[in-house]
């Protein structure tokens, strides 16, 4: 059993779960594998709500896994997102699942890629 913030898991799983669980929070650490700026995220990220976009991007840098830096000096105001070393941990891990949904949409007659 793990616990975090008195929050308890029953396994490793559910632990690794609840940093990338979830319809979106892989695909935007993966976007993220590179330093991007917001509005690139966003137009890599196109079919994510900007609300669901921010609130995950809020959740990643509590949890440890992004850092957000603001670039103040001149306007217009640029926020860069980047993984942290922690979130660099994940690395393996997404492009593991990235494969596998790769070679599974390969295999299979039910799902087509769309360009």
């Amino acid at each position: 059993m793990y616990c975090i913030d008195n929050k308890e898991f029953p396994c490793s799983t559910s632990l690794t779960m609840k940093y990338i669980g979830g319809k979106w929070k892989a695909v935007i650490l993966i976007h993220l594998i590179e330093k991007k700026r917001y509005s690139e995220l966003r137009k890599e990220c196109k079919m994510i709500t900007e609300r669901t976009l921010s609130l995950h991007l809020k959740e990643m840098e509590a949890d440890g896994l992004i850092t957000r830096t603001v670039h103040t000096n001149k306007p217009p105001l640029k926020v860069d997102y980047e993984l942290t070393d922690f979130g660099r941990t994940l690395i393996p891990v997404l492009e593991a699942i990235a494969q596998w949904g790769k070679e599974t949409a390969e295999k299979s007659d039910r799902i087509s890629v769309i360009e």
